[in-house]
């Protein structure tokens, strides 16, 4: 048997990973300004998260929601404390297009509508409902074309305000920056007159966290950073550091029922053991305000480099660690000489845009080799 050939590949084979930096198959390494979509959170094989997997892979790797998890209770309390939601409900599952899923599937519910609003350029996952609400026609099949979606531009606050006030919206589905669509952000007025009018006409409010959040941007959510609070968070990526794990945050007003919302592998042990070490090496770590303020230093290092080189770096956007590099050559170009010649591993949006997710444990000398690589990539040296 083959590989469904989907996967436009580098040529090259990654099998070890400390920290920000990985080792490819003839020992080469490289430094990860990417994170594997910034799925790694608090670093590469991270000791203490290694530790706690293994030590629960000894114990219990698996049983069914059937019973009593006290990890599941654990991974509720420290999120709750450290994100600032200790009052919403927790439901865990597997990724990030499961978790946009049932966001969306708990908001129809709740209100019992089907149409949800989502941004253009938005990407929201690649299975049913969350496909639909993703602005790329090329990955949306014909059976999940089914109409409950309406796009509209990400910072027009009067077209989300008139949409919603025709009262037949059943959720809003945002992502506070935009990560496939270009590292593009939501802006802090936008997002309260959208959860004014949410309010006001019994909308729910998602804020899809998965790339943006768990402290990439400088505080553990982005929207923290707009002045709003969702009626819905979902989570995935940089929960369980390379771990398949998601999340969604439930507010008190939503309430459960029996099997309105299921999952085999959900919230299983193991991954919550993952999840757990995430979580104690953020706090420990204070990887939250390193994001921040290491994140603040590159950009401003990025910005520097755009003010030496305005021919080939036209604009930086970004919050924390999560940043894009526009480019005025192809972004695939200056990817493979970052890879191949540079050794260092990035991102892209669209055709031009760099997009950097490294582990929120990047240092500023990890930052500065990253400086001198890009410059040299951008001028073909």
């Amino acid at each position: 048997m083959k590989l469904f050939d989907v996967y436009p590949l580098f040529n090259t084979e990654i099998v070890r990973g400390r920290g920000c930096h990985v080792w490819d198959s003839n020992g080469q390494e490289y430094l990860d300004m990417y994170g594997g979509h910034a799925v790694i959170s608090i670093g590469h094989c991270h000791p203490h998260y290694v530790e706690t997997v293994q030590r629960q892979l000894h114990e219990l790797g698996f049983y069914s929601n059937s019973v009593i998890n006290g990890l599941q209770h654990r991974v509720a309390d420290l999120l709750g404390r450290m994100s600032g939601y200790d009052d919403y409900q927790l439901f865990l599952i597997n990724s990030g297009a499961e978790a946009n899923e049932n966001a969306m599937k708990l908001a129809s519910f709740h209100n019992g509508r089907t149409r949800i609003l989502s941004a253009d350029k938005a990407f929201h996952g690649r299975t049913s409902l969350a496909v639909e609400a993703t602005d790329n026609a090329k990955i949306i099949a014909p059976v999940n074309a089914n109409g409950h979606v309406t796009y509209l531009p990400l910072n027009d606050a009067e077209a989300w305000v008139r949409e919603i006030e025709k009262g037949d919206v059943c959720a809003v589905i945002l992502e506070c920056i935009q990560g496939v669509g270009g590292i593009r952000m939501l802006q802090a007025d936008v997002a309260q007159a959208i959860e004014k009018a949410c309010r006001e006409h019994d909308t729910l409010l998602i804020a899809d966290e998965i790339q943006c959040g768990y402290g990439r941007s400088g505080r553990f959510f982005a929207h923290q950073w707009l002045g709003i609070r969702p009626d819905i968070i979902s989570v995935a990526k940089g929960i369980g550091n390379g771990f398949p794990m998601s999340a969604i945050l439930i507010a008190p007003h939503i309430a459960p029922q029996y099997g309105m919302l299921g999952t085999t592998f959900g919230g299983n042990h193991l991954a919550c053991s993952a999840a757990l070490a995430v979580l104690e090496v953020m706090e420990q770590e204070h990887l939250v305000d390193n994001a921040l303020q290491t994140g603040e230093y590159l950009t401003e290092q990025l910005q520097a480099l755009q003010r030496q080189y305005p021919d080939q770096i036209t604009d930086v956007r970004g919050r924390g660690l999560m940043i894009g590099v526009e480019l005025t050559q192809p972004q695939k170009e200056v990817r493979a000489r970052l890879v191949y010649e540079q050794h260092c591993f990035t991102g892209c949006s669209g055709t031009h845009t760099l997009r950097l997710l490294p582990p929120l444990c990047l240092t500023r000398a990890d930052a500065d080799s990253f400086i001198e690589r890009l410059a040299l990539s951008i001028n073909n040296k």
